[in-house]
């Protein structure tokens, strides 16, 4: 297989799923003796030529396949060479799949939810780093967060401006209430500084928040029941301070077996399919530029859309 092409790769591990197997193993020239090169290019070890492909295409195709990579392992006595394995996931190993009858719940403290955790996604920490950089908040900014959960958006922002700890003033806005009480107690460190509401996203008027300096909402405004059009003008309309900026993350992952893959799954289809995301995308950011806001789409697993307030002078006549 190491001179194969990705094709018939592709293919031969295609036929051994449906044959049955449980694990199917392809053996491939090491990526490190190809530093460098591009995917598909040739290396000549011990005399014999090998094709290229970097660690990244491994995984990628076993994202695809809704396959799980082990840790390849050298051959033995040839070091040029690693034996991949590959297995099917456990599709019935979904966390949506065990939903409290609560739809309030769904995301609860008991939900299988609880193990995924935003902040081990390297994608994610990163495009939220350089999201918060352009939209340069004052040094003691008031924070809103719908969809709060257990705080995990909390936590990134946190880590990634850790002076915030002793001046943010944050408020969390979820329906889940034992998920609140997660947040409540990882959070009582902050004291008033941290408030933590149970309400559902369409009732955000009666809730009299005040304005902010920062609204963000990761992975919650897509959710069934939520009509995101009239949060988003909400939120514009009546929630930003002078000069604040928006954080919208559109998921584009799902969740089998412990593993994160690539893109929204949706009902027949076997591969991700994003129309539905393009178009929220396409929305958030069409309706913050009419509100004068610079927008940049980024992200990988989450699609972030951020909007930072024009500064003066900067749309041309």
């Amino acid at each position: 297989m190491n001179t194969a092409e990705l094709q018939k790769i592709i293919s031969f591990i295609r036929a051994r799923l449906s044959q049955g197997d449980r694990v199917v193993e392809v053996v491939a020239l090491n990526p490190d003796y190809g530093v460098g090169l591009h995917a598909g290019e040739q290396v000549e070890v011990a005399g014999k030529a090998h094709i290229h492909r970097p660690m990244r295409v491994w995984l990628d195709l076993a994202d695809r396949l809704r396959l799980r990579l082990r840790t390849p392992q050298l051959v033995d006595g040839q070091p040029h060479l690693i034996a991949l394995r590959f297995e099917p996931l456990d599709e019935s190993a979904r966390w949506r799949d065990h939903s409290p009858a609560d739809p309030r719940e769904k995301y609860g403290a008991k939900t299988r939810y609880q193990r995924i955790s935003k902040l081990e996604d390297p994608d994610l920490l990163i495009d939220l780093d350089e999201a918060l950089e352009r939209l340069n908040l004052p040094r003691e900014p008031r924070i809103l967060d719908l969809g709060v959960n257990r705080g995990d958006s909390l936590a990134m922002i946190l880590g990634l401006r850790p002076a915030w700890a002793k001046t943010l003033r944050f408020v969390g806005v979820d329906h889940s209430a034992s998920a609140l009480d997660l947040a409540r107690a990882r959070w009582a460190e902050l004291g008033d500084r941290a408030d933590f509401i149970e309400a559902d996203l369409g009732a955000l008027e009666r809730l009299e928040l005040g304005r902010f300096d920062l609204v963000l909402s990761i992975g919650t405004l897509h959710s069934p029941g939520v009509d995101h059009q009239v949060v988003l003008r909400h939120v514009v309309k009546n929630l930003l301070a002078p000069g604040a900026g928006v954080i919208l993350g559109v998921p584009n992952c799902t969740h089998i077996d412990g593993e994160q893959l690539f893109g929204a799954r949706t009902k027949n289809f076997t591969q991700p399919e994003l129309s539905l995301l393009i178009k929220s995308v396409a929305h958030y950011k069409r309706y913050l530029q009419q509100h004068r806001r610079k927008v940049y789409v980024t992200g990988k697993y989450y699609v972030l859309v951020t909007g930072a307030a024009e500064l003066e002078g900067e749309r041309g006549g």
